[in-house]
């Protein structure tokens, strides 16, 4: 049977649902403020300026744009982190639209990760209101760089400026009906191919760079995934673009191209597979460019029974918030990647349900932030002194 010594009084549970109101006012406010991956600044300042006007003590925007509030860390090496990244996945630097509708609040963003950016800003308010103490380190971190090729920039700052002081991650990303307790690593590549090109009828037969692509992504495409155990491996060309005009033979054209494995094996043997198909085409004259834009690391040596210890702490919570529905265990790319990749325990799971993520019709089921602020709100005071 599940352990509940984690769950809220009733009197603390019936306060903090109380706040679902403000929640979803505080959701509203920061849907309305662009945060693209590697451009955080508005809603980062947004975040400090509020907790400064609760009265927080010592929060900063590190050069990541990330929003650290060092709750009580002076001398500990016992940190626990409690984070939500504020990046969205689209690049949009105005306002993007919001409606309200049947229960549901609907905006680019708004669930992924913006509602658990508010849900956790809520908790923080509760516990500078109840002037609370943690029973260890403890640090609240509302982070740049999750998505895309932000390339987890916020948590890699954070891991190494905190290094060895930290002893557990919990990142709020997604809903509470599952969570990550495995990584999935990942490569992403710019790859350019440039060819002699020129006229269409006058230039016909030299090499046309958008068909020399075309063929290496065929060749990419042809790729068996390798195996390791139960791993699960991927790979994918997200965008390719090239060319002048329908009467020019393309001199240049570019991928996006990724592959992705929960194996740290398998990730090595898609890393040599795709240099073995680069350097084939180099071979055949092609002129070709590679570029690093990303790389998110597997799982690190962890050890199995601190990571069971941090998982035993919140499955209880969230099946008890959730209708006795317990949550499903999964691997995931998310800011956890890169304390797994150190060794350090960590567990991702979120604060509402909806659907769309990554999307523009994404939404959020407004009523799902009661249970979301139970669940957050449980698991960050399970390590507060009652």
């Amino acid at each position: 049977m599940l352990s509940n010594h984690h769950l809220l009084s009733p009197a603390v549970e019936a306060e903090i649902a109380s706040r679902y109101e403000e929640t979803v006012s505080l959701l509203k406010t920061l849907c309305q403020i662009p945060a693209p991956s590697n451009h955080e600044e508005l809603r980062a300042q947004w975040i400090k300026n509020w907790l400064d006007a609760l009265g927080a003590q010592g929060v900063y925007i590190d050069s990541a744009l990330n929003v650290v509030y060092p709750f009580q860390c002076d001398g500990r090496d016992d940190i626990v982190v409690f984070m939500a990244h504020t990046d969205t996945v689209f690049p949009d630097m105005k306002p993007m639209p919001m409606k309200e509708e049947d229960g549901k609040l609907h905006c680019p963003g708004v669930g992924d990760d913006t509602a658990n950016v508010a849900v956790l800003l809520t908790i923080v308010k509760y516990i500078l209101e109840k002037n609370l103490h943690a029973a260890q380190g403890f640090m609240f971190v509302f982070n740049s760089g999750e998505e895309g090729l932000g390339n987890l920039k916020g948590c890699r700052q954070l891991m190494e400026d905190y290094k060895g002081r930290i002893s557990a991650l919990i990142s709020l990303d997604g809903s509470y009906t599952g969570y990550v307790n495995k990584s999935v690593g990942s490569h992403r590549y710019q790859v350019e191919v440039r060819t002699e090109g020129g006229h269409s009828y006058g230039a016909f037969g030299n090499r046309n760079a958008i068909a020399v692509l075309s063929s290496m992504i065929t060749a990419l495409y042809s790729v068996k995934v390798p195996v390791d155990g139960d791993s699960r491996t991927t790979y994918n060309v997200g965008t390719i673009s090239g060319g002048t005009s329908v009467n020019t033979i393309a001199q240049k054209a570019t991928m996006l191209y990724e592959y992705r494995s929960d194996s740290k094996a398998c990730i090595d043997q898609m890393e040599k597979m795709f240099y073995s198909v680069i350097e084939a085409y180099r071979n055949m004259g092609v002129e070709i460019d590679v570029t690093v834009m990303g790389k998110r690391p597997c799982m690190g040596d962890l050890d199995p029974q601190a990571q069971k210890a941090l998982e035993d702490r919140f499955v209880p919570i969230m099946t008890a918030y959730n209708g006795g529905i317990t949550p499903k265990a999964g691997s995931g790319s998310t800011d956890c990647n890169i304390p797994f990749s150190m060794g350090v325990p960590s567990i991702c799971f979120g604060g509402y349900r909806g659907r769309g993520a990554h999307t523009r019709e994404e939404y959020v089921v407004l009523e799902s932030l009661i249970p979301g602020l139970k669940i957050v709100g449980a698991s960050v005071l399970s390590y507060f002194q009652p």
